[in-house]
């Protein structure tokens, strides 16, 4: 019997990758990993991480704003937007020497290339060397899906935001997601005049209408323009250097930089599926079953290739459920249901469990409670924002199944109530905890 070089070769470093790596490897696992690009993925590279570093740096704007009502005397206020890149493009280069650094310290052999599958349990590396190994684990992650229009080759996707050599002073961004809605926040505040193009005209799929509504209300009264039902048919270069947006729905539109968030694709592509006969789904996706099993029975998927959940925590806890079941000693699956999510717009949103829409579909009779107010810091700040709290509850079991929220750091309040929901506590146990004062989180055991 000839034995495999790995008994787990991974392809791709990201968050999933990485997990399943290390845990298979502390179980006594041989593996090996393969990066074409860096090591952390997208969220550590170019995604989640420093994405929040340019939510907290535009903060900031309205900070300063805010400081003189408190008493602090700030003269002048500029932002350098080199100073704040660099500093977060060596923050990324710091994680990813600790991830690094982790799966060194683990014995896990990296090879800093590209590899695709070449068969059931070998995989082929750019430099032409083959590999085998008993299992075989895709976690190659997702890009920026950017629409075949011409001259999309002037535009930008979110992957290249943290590079610009300027801040635009006009931005469009098309789409109307969550990463969408979070650069409109962010080139807000530093100053860029921002327009969202969106081919329909719901923003933030999935989340509570009454959140994203007052999120764009906010969002107008900040300064941004919304084109609903429009669409860019062409982008050319003028005069200038600046862009020209032939438009449908809406005026054609001038600006200086494009930006498409308009969802992610799967990185399958050349990756030698068909091959090994790994079958995929819609928009390439790799189908996979509760064991995170392909079609082939020694390779696996996990993270955002997959498209299932497209969250790094989710992606990172398939890796460790996946090298749990298969190397450890307890079989191990990834329970989806209460996921928490976030939006870090301007103020950011925070999700979990089933919207009032979801609810009534699913359960029929349910009760919503709101708490709709203004944060004592926007008060003494003479500003009008107000944020908005809201739980879905179960009429006949009292269960609260959904909590949302926007206003100031409603993701950080947002995780402590998530335990709640996963746990199915009811709105008695709301009602019954003693609130913490003053604060914006009392709210949630204050509504009746």
């Amino acid at each position: 019997m000839v034995v495999a070089d790995f008994d787990l070769f991974v392809i791709g470093a990201g968050s999933g990758g990485v997990r399943a790596s290390r845990v298979a490897a502390a179980h006594g696992a041989k593996v090996g990993v393969a990066e074409e690009f860096r090591v952390g993925g997208t969220c550590v590279i170019r995604g989640c991480v420093p994405k929040k570093l340019l939510v907290y740096g535009a903060h900031f704007a309205e900070d300063l704003d805010d400081a003189a009502m408190f008493g602090w005397d700030v003269p002048h206020k500029s932002f350098n937007w080199e100073v704040l890149r660099d500093n977060v493009l060596a923050e990324v280069n710091r994680i990813e020497d600790a991830y690094t650094n982790t799966l060194d310290s683990h014995d896990v052999e990296i090879f800093k290339e590209r590899a695709v599958l070449s068969g059931p349990r070998s995989v082929r590396l750019a430099s032409g060397r083959e590999i085998t190994a008993d299992k075989i684990l895709i976690a190659t992650g997702a890009r920026p899906l950017m629409p075949e229009i011409p001259g999309i080759d002037l535009a930008i996707s979110s992957n290249e935001v943290f590079h610009l050599d300027r801040i635009p002073k006009r931005i469009v961004i098309v789409g109307g997601g969550y990463i969408a809605n979070e650069f409109a926040g962010i080139f807000n505040e530093f100053g860029s005049s921002v327009t969202i193009v969106n081919r329909s005209d719901v923003l933030l799929r999935g989340y509570d209408q009454q959140v994203v509504d007052r999120l764009l209300q906010i969002s107008v009264r900040k300064g941004i323009d919304f084109k609903f039902n429009s669409k860019i048919d062409h982008i050319e270069r003028v005069d200038g250097g600046g862009l020209k947006l032939t438009m449908t729905g809406c005026d054609d539109i001038e600006a200086d930089e494009a930006l498409f968030a308009v969802g992610r694709q799967p990185n399958t592509d050349g990756l030698g599926c068909d091959s090994a006969g790994v079958e995929l789904g819609d928009h390439g996706a790799i189908k996979v079953d509760e064991d995170n099993r392909t079609s082939v029975d020694s390779i696996f998927a996990v993270g955002d290739v997959t498209n299932r959940v497209q969250l790094t925590p989710v992606a990172i806890r398939e890796g460790q459920a996946f090298a749990e079941s298969f190397f450890g000693k307890e079989k191990c699956r990834v329970d989806y249901g209460a996921i928490p999510s976030a939006v870090f717009s301007h103020p950011p949103i925070g999700a979990v469990g089933m919207t009032e829409s979801q609810a009534r579909e699913k359960l029929g009779a349910v009760k919503t409670y709101t708490s709709d107010f203004r944060p004592m810091k926007n008060v003494l700040a003479g500003r009008d924002e107000r944020s908005l709290y809201k739980l879905v509850v179960d009429d006949d079991s009292d269960e609260v199944v959904g909590v949302h929220m926007i206003g100031p750091d409603a993701p950080e309040i947002l995780q402590a109530a998530a335990i709640a929901v996963k746990a199915r506590l009811k709105k008695s146990d709301f009602d019954a905890t003693v609130a913490l004062h003053p604060t914006m989180a009392e709210e949630l055991v204050l509504m009746r």
